[in-house]
């Protein structure tokens, strides 16, 4: 077991018992409802600032369409605005302690509700699972009244979920990431679901509080974000693209802007147009990397949300 998934896992013991202890209370339904709407427009907002943000390599964004030339940010408000209803119905199945086979079906259904609006363009496949995954999760923490940190959504997802998500790892299927997997071993989203999105609490939402914390705005937190995942993840979008030589050069891009400082380097916007030029030119786009970034941007967003 890795050190994240062990970590996790110990995390996962230590709150087991108060959830036991909630698990008999009864949920409210108009408190079930109203949380669930609430989550909804915070997943939706998410996948908008990962949207909004400029500069990040390769991605689309509403200056430019990245390494693309299938799909636009047109595209991508298209499909987020056809996951609104998703992200309330599986918070609401993760405070009702569905199994993971629903939290699936109800994912299955939103993945094809995305491709009629995007016409076939699979622009949110990641943020489905990772953000649908953390939706679940939040309902759970709340109907069972823990407290709301970071640390209580990923052992609750691990605790109620994790074996299946771990069996869900292993499942087949054709989807590129899936064949990029299989071909250069890199991991993807199941893996990241399966130890309890690792990238998004020991990578990227750390990165992000760390610029917060410095007195720095929102953008830059979210810039570092997104290059502290590219360092961090193998992504299963870039080997797919770009082979075992393309993720090295994401990988080198990434953990140079951060040696250099990442936003808090004076220079640090021409060094990342930089990077998203020399991307472009390649075609490589880190998707993978974009979807946790949604997804650090959403617990960071759960965390700070009042108690009930």
């Amino acid at each position: 077991m890795s050190a994240p998934a062990s970590q996790a896992a110990q995390q996962a013991r230590a709150l087991a018992g108060a959830a036991r202890l909630a698990s008999g209370r009864r949920p409210c339904r108009h408190a079930a409802h109203a949380l669930s709407r609430e989550v909804a427009l915070r997943a939706v907002r998410s996948l908008y600032h990962e949207l909004a943000l400029y500069p990040k390599p390769g991605l689309v964004s509403f200056i430019d369409n990245g390494s693309h030339a299938d799909m636009n940010a047109a595209t991508f408000m298209r499909s987020l605005f056809s996951l609104r209803h998703y992200y309330a119905r599986i918070c609401r199945a993760g405070y009702d302690g569905a199994p993971f086979a629903e939290l699936k079906r109800l994912g299955i259904a939103a993945e094809q509700r995305m491709m009629a609006a995007t016409n076939g363009i699979n622009t949110h496949r990641g943020a489905i699972f990772a953000l649908g995954l953390l939706c679940a999760a939040m309902g759970r923490v709340r109907a069972l009244r823990m407290t709301l940190t970071p640390a209580a959504l990923r052992t609750t997802l691990l605790l109620h979920w994790g074996d299946a998500l771990s069996n869900h790892t292993h499942a087949t299927g054709s989807s590129h990431g899936l064949q990029a997997a299989a071909r250069h071993a890199a991991s993807g989203a199941r893996e990241e679901g399966a130890l309890g999105l690792p990238s998004v609490f020991d990578v990227g939402l750390p990165a992000l509080q760390s610029t917060l914390a410095r007195g720095a705005p929102m953008l830059h937190a979210r810039v570092d974000a997104i290059f502290a995942l590219m360092a961090h993840v193998s992504d299963t979008n870039i080997y797919h693209r770009g082979g075992t030589e393309g993720a090295d050069t994401v990988l080198r891009s990434a953990r140079h802007f951060l040696h250099q400082g990442g936003t808090a380097n004076p220079r640090w916007k021409e060094h990342a147009l930089d990077c998203h030029r020399r991307f472009v030119t390649r075609r490589l786009s880190p998707g993978g990397a974009a979807d946790l970034l949604a997804a650090t941007c959403l617990v960071h967003s759960l965390t700070a949300m009042p108690p009930p």
